[in-house]
């Protein structure tokens, strides 16, 4: 007997009238029952069915502790993905370890050398933009720590582009290397003949000749007669000149590189222009009077990275007055006689 069979007698069967025996007339008669009767029994037995669900439900979950099989699985993916978060935090630690290896090493080291100024912590660690940038992960129910290794990466990318190009700067300046020692000063602003010249106001403090009280002074004064001739310390461009009345006087700086500036003050005439590239033992100007000084002299001044330092650490006036005229006159015979003198420049300019 097959399933269809079975159904359509079990079918037969539930439809057949019930018959009770009536002890009254002794005979069998069909017992009609009330027209509820039947939906009744349906709603008890879906009732019956759901309860039975829900305490199968309830022991599996809370007395047994288990899980169902949706939710176990969600939670074998969730792990996994927690796993492989956590394997990304730990590559993160070690690229993070060695961009501040390569950044401690470019600060302290290569910058160092060229005279390069270090690039400031806030740039490094500045990110590529506020974390709310990430606020819809949080919308989207994600872990925090989704969020975190995302602004972290956010962070690294930043500080190992700004590094680059750092790096790419000091390429660039090491490729000039060879050429540091004629850019750093390192000889006397004038001709050290001791007949023509007397050491004034050194570098330090000491009390103002003009306004009194104790002052520091930034540079070294030489002081000589009135157009005594100045020249420039080392190879650089001129970025100042300065004619006026008041503080330095006229005035002329030269940027050297490597983090290192001259500055001549007080000066009676000036023979360069700003943005002429100018050699060690060019002449730059002569020896004057003007701004606040009390007499004639010159205030030489040497800045490295952005800081006064002692001029005597980069002169020797126990140079002799023929080594250093050789070096001008070296100067002059290396000049190309058909490029303009500064001098003709700045003519040029005022015109």
């Amino acid at each position: 007997m097959n399933i269809a069979h079975k159904i359509t007698v079990f079918s037969y069967l539930c439809k057949m009238p019930k018959y009770v025996f009536d002890p009254i007339t002794l005979q069998y008669q069909v017992r009609e029952g009330s027209r509820w009767h039947r939906p009744a029994r349906i709603a008890i037995a879906v009732v019956s069915a759901i309860g039975l669900c829900y305490l199968y439900f309830w022991i599996f979950t809370s007395v047994l502790g288990l899980d169902l099989p949706k939710t176990a699985k969600l939670k074998r993916e969730a792990a996994a993905w927690e796993a492989r978060m956590a394997l990304v935090d730990r590559r993160l630690d070690l690229f993070e370890t060695t961009l501040e290896g390569v950044e401690d090493r470019d600060d302290h080291v290569y910058r160092s050398i060229y005279g390069l100024g270090t690039i400031p912590i806030e740039a490094k660690n500045s990110g590529l933009g506020s974390a709310s940038r990430y606020d819809y992960l949080d919308e989207m129910g994600a872990a925090s720590s989704l969020k975190t290794t995302l602004l972290r990466m956010d962070n690294l990318t930043k500080r190992a582009y700004l590094q680059s190009i750092a790096l790419d700067e000091v390429r660039a300046i090491s490729l000039t290397a060879g050429d540091m020692l004629a850019h750093i000063p390192s000889v006397p602003p004038i001709l050290p003949d001791r007949r023509q010249f007397r050491l004034a106001s050194a570098f330090g403090y000491r009390v103002d000749p003009v306004y009194g009280g104790v002052r520091f002074h930034e540079g070294q004064d030489f002081a000589a007669h009135v157009g005594y001739p100045v020249y420039a310390t080392g190879d650089g461009v001129v970025i100042k000149t300065e004619f006026k009345f008041s503080g330095y006087g006229n005035e002329v700086m030269i940027d050297h590189g490597f983090g290192y500036k001259t500055r001549y003050a007080h000066l009676s005439r000036i023979d360069v222009a700003e943005g002429i590239k100018v050699s060690r033992g060019d002449l730059i100007g002569a020896i004057g009077n003007t701004g606040k000084s009390t007499g004639p002299h010159l205030h030489y001044e040497v800045i490295y990275m952005g800081r006064p330092v002692n001029p005597w650490r980069y002169m020797n006036l126990d140079m002799s007055v023929e080594e250093y005229l050789a070096m001008v006159k070296h100067r002059r015979e290396e000049a190309s006689p058909k490029q303009k003198s500064s001098l003709q420049l700045l003519d040029s300019r005022k015109r």
